[in-house]
């Protein structure tokens, strides 16, 4: 009998292990797989992590709020030319009332029929008829003469025998340039400082003959007026006397531009 009993009692035990040997086997396969589904489970989370991120950050810095500004263009936005203006007590154009003046012109004893043209260049007229009709010209000089070459004008309106003149008082714009840059003999022409289309004042000149002037950077000179009788004399008593030669040894003097050899003042002005 006691051989049976040892018999049965290992077998039991042989059972029990094997039993125990089974569960534990169970037990790691599924911890083994469910070990494995984890990792495939957090490699998917990543994943889709990882891929929303890098959604999130194309959509930030290209369509969202995160896409840089624009930069401005290179190409710089022209400055408008500043206008020029009027220096003084220049009166209105509206002063020309854009109607023909006519009236006299008397440079020493030689009188000078004038025609004005109010239309043609308001400005200058309107500026020519108020220093007449307030005797502005009156005792004024001519003070310079040119005889070159197509280039042969009277210059008059100050009291300087240089030019200077120290009134403030310019104004513009050109009106009536020729195109051609050409003066016919006879035109009253509005003086100016040069590359300036706002620099006509109170002097202006007379072509005694055809006269050829090149525009400067501003333009051309205001014609505002002509000569409609009185020129041939105005030659005869004045400009063919000649030019005031240099000094002696003055070789930075152009003799064909000084002052005339015969002292020539405005003695006079009427307009109507």
């Amino acid at each position: 009998m006691a051989p049976s009993k040892n018999t049965d009692r290992e077998a039991r035990e042989a059972r029990d292990r094997l039993r125990r040997y089974t569960a534990r086997q169970t037990v790691h396969t599924h911890q083994s797989k469910r070990r494995v589904r984890d990792n495939v489970l957090a490699l998917i989370g990543l994943i889709v992590v990882a891929t929303l991120a890098t959604f999130t950050q194309i959509y930030y810095f290209s369509a969202g709020p995160g896409k840089p500004a624009a930069k401005s263009s290179a190409t710089p936005t022209p400055t408008p030319t500043a206008a020029g203006s009027n220096i003084g007590n220049v009166p209105s154009a509206s002063v020309a009332e854009a109607r023909t003046w006519t009236g006299d012109l008397t440079l020493n004893s030689v009188k000078l029929g004038i025609s004005l043209d109010g239309k043609a260049a308001p400005q200058a007229v309107a500026s020519f008829v108020t220093d007449a009709k307030g005797n502005y010209f009156d005792g004024l000089l001519c003070w310079r003469l040119t005889n070159s070459a197509n280039f042969d004008v009277l210059q008059c309106g100050t009291s300087s025998a240089t030019g200077a003149d120290a009134s403030q008082y310019s104004f513009g714009p050109l009106e009536n340039t020729p195109s051609d840059n050409k003066y016919p003999a006879g035109s009253i022409v509005e003086a100016r400082t040069s590359d300036n289309a706002y620099g006509s004042g109170h002097q202006f000149f007379i072509t005694y003959k055809d006269t050829t002037i090149p525009a400067d950077s501003a333009g051309g000179y205001s014609i505002f007026g002509h000569v409609t009788s009185g020129l041939d004399q105005l030659i005869s008593d004045i400009t063919s006397k000649g030019i005031v030669p240099p000094a002696s040894g003055d070789t930075s003097t152009n003799k064909n531009d000084g002052p005339p050899v015969v002292t020539t003042k405005i003695t006079s002005v009427t307009i109507k």
